[in-house]
């Protein structure tokens, strides 16, 4: 996005959080393809016959996007995190259903050898990931946000430095540092 959109964002943004509904209808053009990125950047990932299409979670993180109330918006960086977070949250809340659904509820009774035959999908990832970012958080929020905004937010590093209101340097070590930790709590 070059310079002079990404301050036409910004304007909108700032409009939007102070309650001009009409600078939300001009911004979303804006951000719609990245949205759309993001989405397919997420479900790229997903086992084959995933039932989450790309433009269902774009429109399920528009419609959260909408409903955020007080929200002031700074910039772009802020705004795609902010959309990044909503993205993950509904991921995660659609694995976990997946996830519960296949415990119970109308499941078929399966004897444990016919349940080790069955691959486990994407959603037991997601919820291990989520499970992980959730623990890294209660000791370093900063480097949990951190992945938030890399990994589920697609943002670089300089970004993420923005957001963060740290060096890029900084970002670059801890971002290392949290996928070192991510790696062996997931493992475990």
């Amino acid at each position: 996005m070059d310079s002079t959109a990404t301050s036409e964002m910004t304007h909108l943004l700032l409009a939007w959080g102070d309650g001009d509904h009409a600078a939300l209808d001009r911004l979303m053009p804006l951000v719609y393809a990245e949205l759309r990125r993001l989405a397919h950047r997420y479900l790229a990932g997903e086992r084959a016959g995933h039932t989450l299409q790309t433009t269902d979670l774009v429109n399920e993180a528009y419609l959260r996007l909408v409903d955020q109330k007080q929200m002031q918006w700074q910039n772009r960086a802020q705004f795609f995190a902010v959309s990044a977070q909503l993205m993950r949250r509904i991921l995660v809340d659609y694995a976990r259903t997946r996830h519960a659904a296949r415990r119970g509820g109308t499941a078929l009774q399966v004897t444990l050898e016919e349940a080790a035959e069955v691959s486990v999908d994407r959603s037991a990832e997601m919820v291990a990931l989520d499970d992980a970012l959730t623990e890294m958080a209660r000791f370093d929020e900063r480097k949990s946000r951190l992945v938030e905004l890399r990994f589920f937010g697609g943002l670089s590093i300089e970004e993420t430095a923005e957001v963060l209101q740290v060096s890029p340097g900084t970002v670059m070590r801890e971002w290392t540092l949290a996928k070192a930790w991510l790696q062996r709590a997931i493992g475990k």
